[in-house]
């Protein structure tokens, strides 16, 4: 009875409100120990910090995997990434792996009348067939939900290095073709393994082949001169096309998913962050991140859209800081712990590699605090779907209905989620099940821990949130039934 009194108060709210905007402002790689509202003492992020003040705090937010394309797929669809294959992290040239059939959380909206729109980072694939870059690229996000789309195909360290707008490559010569290949080099393009005096940021682990404003990165490219983009304005770039789809959108509602690509690497700020963390490039890529929010959360105020704008924060996935270049990332962290209190990080089945930052705010719907609710960004098809009046996707298998507890309304968020990192694990309320798994400890290249380890891992969050502490020896009653339940959650639907 009171679920059903909740429901009815939030529709109510709902539509007072008159359908509100939605901006999803998602960091890439941006840890739970990374912003200064979640207790870093070393980097500075004034406006999220504001945002947290005025909005809602979790944590125990999380993304659903601990890599970026399998945690954006589980995010858009509202399934769990290891249900489908090709879901690991994609080349820049990959076929897109949402087919156009499909609801997503784009589409919830765009069935509500929302104006939809993602600018910054895709990483999901383009195109169903080996990509033209030189002609219209299609499927793509405006075919699962997006009415448009400035984007980057997958990231930054990857080709091809151009922006794509809509169905084309922004600033295309037609007379300079773009050539992509992820097998082998283009007879007379530079490399970064053969010509490191071409570059100012040298490779530390892969990221060694096609060189592109003296940085190379993953995979080869030839042509598109004109259309290349330059790492120090991306942000920039990616900030104003944000701004100008607001703009654009204003009279109607809209949501705008705002995919930033920093921290993640190559970390090439501005310089007008440049030198201004004391932490290298990595410290100075979320300081411009944190800029980023400022702007946009700006421009809502300049149109008088922030009452009625619905404003969720996130990262795709935990931190890592040696991820493939020398730009003294390691050796200028000092005491910082982007991960905070969590053991692990980007790749990792421990805690740091989905539990990341997570703020929610809503004026006047939202009472400013903070939650200890177990939420997820899997969730949000089926909880955007309770916002506007309509039931969830079916395809959205995983996705269940926390819009209670992101309004705040419900402490407890989920009973139990699968997080995907290394080893697939299980979170029921305070406890977390990592079953046996007989990969490496450690990621050689990233010096990071996976969370693999030859016999199953039983933490006790509430005591040890670190999880140092394995009680599975201790406690093997709660270790195999959480192994059953963990098997009935992959096998089928999550409860």
């Amino acid at each position: 009875m009171k679920s059903f009194w909740m429901s009815l108060m939030l529709a109510s709210a709902t539509t007072a409100s008159d359908k509100p905007n939605v901006v999803l402002l998602y960091a890439d790689d941006l840890g739970y120990g990374d912003v200064s509202c979640y207790g870093s003492k070393t980097i500075s992020t004034p406006h999220i910090d504001k945002l947290a003040a005025e909005g809602l705090r979790f944590t125990d937010g999380h993304c659903a995997a601990a890599t970026c394309t399998p945690s954006r797929f589980a995010m858009l669809t509202g399934e769990y990434a290891f249900r489908q294959k090709g879901t690991g992290v994609l080349p820049g040239d990959a076929k897109m792996i949402i087919p156009p059939s499909r609801d997503t959380m784009a589409t919830v909206f765009k069935k509500a009348g929302y104006h939809t729109g993602v600018v910054g980072k895709w990483h999901l694939g383009l195109g169903d067939k080996e990509v033209d870059w030189n002609t219209e690229i299609r499927p793509g996000p405006l075919e699962i939900g997006f009415d448009h789309c400035f984007i980057m195909a997958a990231t930054g360290d990857r080709v091809p290095c151009v922006f794509v707008e809509d169905h084309r490559v922004v600033g295309l010569d037609p007379a300079d073709p773009i050539q992509v290949s992820y097998k082998q080099p283009f007879p007379g393009e530079p490399t970064g393994k053969d010509n490191p005096e071409l570059l100012r940021m040298h490779p530390s682990h892969g990221h060694d082949m096609a060189v592109l404003n003296g940085v190379s990165r993953i995979g080869y490219m030839k042509g598109g001169k004109s259309a290349l983009w330059k790492d120090e304005d991306m942000s920039d770039t990616f900030t104003a096309e944000a701004v100008k789809f607001i703009e654009s959108s204003k009279a109607a509602p809209f949501f705008l998913y705002f995919a930033a690509h920093d921290p993640h690497v190559p970390r090439v700020p501005h310089p007008r962050f440049t030198g201004k963390s004391g932490m290298g490039p990595r410290g100075d890529a979320i300081l411009q991140f944190d800029d980023n929010v400022g702007t946009i959360l700006a421009v809502l105020d300049r149109l008088g859209l922030r009452e009625n704008t619905l404003v969720l924060l996130s990262s795709d996935n935990g931190p890592v800081v040696d991820d493939g270049y020398q730009d003294d990332a390691v050796e200028k962290l000092g005491s910082h712990q982007p991960a905070g209190p969590l053991r692990g990080g980007k790749y990792s089945a421990f805690e740091g590699g989905t539990r990341v930052p997570f703020i929610v705010r809503w004026p006047g719907k939202v009472k400013p605090g903070v939650s200890d609710a177990l939420v997820c960004q899997v969730d949000f098809p089926a909880s955007f779907a309770a916002l506007t009046g309509q039931k969830a996707p079916e395809s959205a298998k995983d996705s269940q209905n926390l819009l209670p507890a992101l309004l705040g309304e419900d402490s407890a968020g989920r009973k139990e989620l699968v997080e995907q990192g290394g080893p697939v694990s299980l979170r029921q309320g305070v406890w977390k099940f990592i079953p046996t798994s007989q990969g490496p400890a450690k990621n050689k290249n990233t010096n990071s821990e996976t969370g693999n380890f030859p016999e199953p891992q039983l933490y006790d969050l509430s005591q040890d949130l670190g999880e140092r502490q394995n009680l599975a020896k201790s406690q093997p009653e709660r270790a195999q039934s959480m192994a059953a339940d963990l098997e009935k959650a992959r096998v089928g639907a999550a409860k």
